[in-house]
């Protein structure tokens, strides 16, 4: 490890030399939203695997921003940074004065900080007509609908263990998408996708594509809201029953409390689990009452216990080997209900209850402490009530859920606007170590919505025109021994985040985390400053990050058997990481770039970094031991119906021969990708 230190320090001062000068000598475009949404979010909220189809949402929003004048309640709260209180207060807005005449009017609003104005600018644009549309005729439709279509390819330069020997297929991956498109009206599409490795055209796979997901949506027809048929993602009150949707973190629950909690969402992503097949519709019966009515029926992935039973229900998606082949549809999910839900005056309460059946029994190894209370049967059931209050100052949600398990699940959480610039956020949860449902993901510091007790306390504190401050302590214990644990454990999670924008080029910012679970505690640190012009924009980040074992004894009071294992423990895991985002446009060209280089010494110090990328995907890179992260995307328009995206990334590690294990192992210690994308439009 020696040898790097020269480089390393080499690499440091070039890293902080060349941040200056370009800071200095040139002029930057505006962030992309990616960009500015991971500055108010936590890392944790992008490393949820929906993440992905969450993006691909709010991508197809930015390529279709709406009318902010003409925009309801619903479509505004579709925004994960935007809290129902500032909603109102826009809304509030635009009915005094008749319309925005510009977007800068937002500036006016005081509830709206600098960051949440850049972000809206990518989605929404203002227009002086506030006249909502009639649904448009079938003729109308077709003539002026818009088509799309997208492929991409992404093309490996090295060979992982599996490409030579056990991997089905080869070793390229890639997915092709086709979507018609009417305003907010009309949504059809069909995807199909292959994961690297898995067999084409071959096998189960006759028809080509592993996985394919087809969908047809139509909204705001008369009293019908949405009609959604085909592959779609339900999320019901929140979450504690019915969500396959986005779940926010905890950072993002700060802005996202109370925001509309029943949709339905069209699958467009090639994710092959998570999600639903069937049909889903919402129709308004009265004025503030809704219906929601779905059902489902799809073909899902398993592991089989010795009895033929239902061991583990698989959601990878991954069928590369023949072991993976064998456990793929091979049993079968059946699931219908719905929800009503009530709105007046700020007022909201609704209930939801479903009945779910599989083609084998649930069988899971309760031997297990940590598997205790699974669900186990053919059968199960589960029904909720949300409620909630929105307010210029109150914002109030909550959600009692229980099921054939007999035990019950709750979340209630409240906010309140001390001033336009000072808000406060509480949220209590109590799951029930016996609660369980299949389709639930709610806010938890743990992995299931089952067997938690917690509160949690934030705030959003604006002290002047140009700061904002954000943070939050939660608290959660658990009663029953989890996943390589053997005895209750608690968790303690604390997360300052501070921004400062001195003008609008320059916008500085630190983010403090730490927190203690299962014995271990964990601290990280980032500084960050981003500058921004017309053409040019760069970001310079440090990450660094400290992971200690508690409760352990010290390398020198050890025991002769053990003291080099104690010895690791008791010292702490530390890393750190130097991170450069640059992005230059001239026209029709426009060129991302990123440089990383971390320094860990495991996986318990590993450091997340944000990289540019395709679009629909949401890169957040995991890095850990000792090397360098590059990445090159090229990004050109060519005309009005072209579009053209290609990506070069390479990570060369510097503490290791091989990457990776099993399988994926690579036999060297660097690895490249090139990703190629292209969408036409007509």
């Amino acid at each position: 490890m020696k040898r790097w230190q020269p480089i390393t320090q080499f690499l440091l001062k070039l890293f902080l030399v060349g941040s200056s000068l370009l800071f200095h000598a040139f002029s930057v475009s505006a962030q992309s939203w990616q960009q500015l949404l991971s500055e108010l979010s936590e890392t944790e909220d992008f490393e949820h695997t929906s993440w992905e189809d969450y993006e691909e949402d709010l991508e197809e929003w930015a390529q279709h921003p709406i009318n902010l004048n003409a925009a309801t309640r619903e479509e505004m709260e579709r925004l994960p940074f935007l809290t129902p209180s500032q909603v109102e207060d826009i809304q509030a807005y635009v009915y005094r004065y008749g319309g925005m005449k510009s977007i800068t009017e937002l500036t006016l609003i005081p509830s709206i900080s600098w960051y949440q104005r850049q972000l809206m600018e990518h989605f929404f644009y203002v227009d002086a007509d506030q006249k909502k549309s009639d649904f448009p005729s079938i003729r109308n439709i077709i003539k002026y609908g818009k088509h799309e279509a997208m492929g991409m390819l992404k093309v490996p330069f090295y060979e992982r263990k599996g490409d030579a020997n056990g991997y089905m297929g080869y070793k390229y991956k890639h997915w092709l998408r086709y979507q018609f498109r009417y305003g907010d009206y009309v949504k059809l599409g069909v995807v199909g996708a292959q994961d690297a490795g898995e067999p084409f055209g071959t096998g189960k796979n006759n028809l080509g594509y592993d996985f394919y997901s087809f969908y047809l949506q139509v909204k705001k027809l008369g009293r019908w809201k949405n009609i959604t048929l085909g592959r779609y993602r339900l999320h019901e009150g929140l979450g504690l029953i019915l969500n396959n949707d986005f779940s926010f973190g905890k950072l993002s629950v700060l802005s996202s409390l109370g925001s509309a909690t029943n949709r339905i969402r069209v699958h467009s992503s090639r994710s092959s689990a998570n999600y639903l097949q069937g049909a889903a519709a919402t129709y308004t019966l009265l004025k503030g009452l809704d219906l929601t009515a779905f059902f489902s029926y799809r073909k899902i992935d398993a592991t089989l216990s010795d009895k033929g039973g239902i061991q583990t229900i698989q959601k990878t998606g991954l069928h590369r080997t023949l072991k993976e082949i064998a456990k793929q549809n091979i049993a079968s999910n059946t699931l219908m209900g719905g929800n009503i839900n009530y709105r007046n005056q700020g007022w909201h309460v609704g209930a939801t209850g479903f009945y779910t059946s599989f083609s084998l029994p649930l069988t899971p190894d309760q031997s297990q402490l940590y598997k205790r209370f699974a669900p186990q049967g053919y059968n199960f059931w589960n029904a909720s009530v949300d409620y909630g209050y929105v307010s210029h100052r109150w914002t109030i949600a909550g959600e009692t859920a229980t099921g054939n398990c007999g035990a019950i699940a709750t979340l209630n959480a409240a906010s309140y606007i001390l001033t336009d610039h000072f808000s406060l956020l509480a949220l209590q949860r109590f799951y029930s170590a016996r609660y369980y449902s299949l389709f639930s993901n709610s806010f938890s510091e743990g992995s299931d919505v089952q067997d938690e007790n917690g509160a949690y306390l934030g705030f959003t504190w604006i002290p002047a025109h140009r700061w904002s401050i954000t943070g939050y302590s939660d608290f959660a214990y658990f009663v029953w021994p989890k996943y390589h644990t053997r005895q209750s454990t608690q968790c303690w999670d604390h997360l300052l985040n501070i921004l400062y924008q001195p003008n609008k080029r320059w916008t500085l910012g630190t983010r403090l985390r730490y927190k203690e679970k299962a014995g271990t505690t964990t601290g990280r640190w980032r500084l960050y400053a981003t500058f921004v012009d017309e053409n040019w924009s760069a970001k310079t980040s440090v990450d660094y990050t400290v992971s200690k074992k508690m409760g352990e004894k010290s390398s020198q009071k050890a025991s002769s058997k053990s003291s080099q294992k104690e010895a690791d423990e008791a010292n702490p895991s530390q890393g750190y990481l130097l991170n450069e985002n640059l992005s230059y446009r001239w026209h029709w060209l426009r060129l991302s770039g990123s440089f990383s280089y971390f320094h860990t010494q495991d996986f318990s110090s590993r450091i997340y970094a944000y990289e540019p990328g395709l679009l629909y995907q949401m890169s957040f890179s995991s890095f850990y031991g000792e090397g360098i992260r590059c990445a090159l995307v090229a990004r050109s328009e060519i005309g009005k119906h072209l579009l053209v995206i290609a990506k070069l990334a390479t990570t060369r590690y510097f503490d290791r021969n091989h990457i990776s294990t099993g399988l994926q192992e690579i036999a060297a210690s660097h690895q490249t990708d090139l990703e190629i994308q292209m969408k036409w439009k007509w």
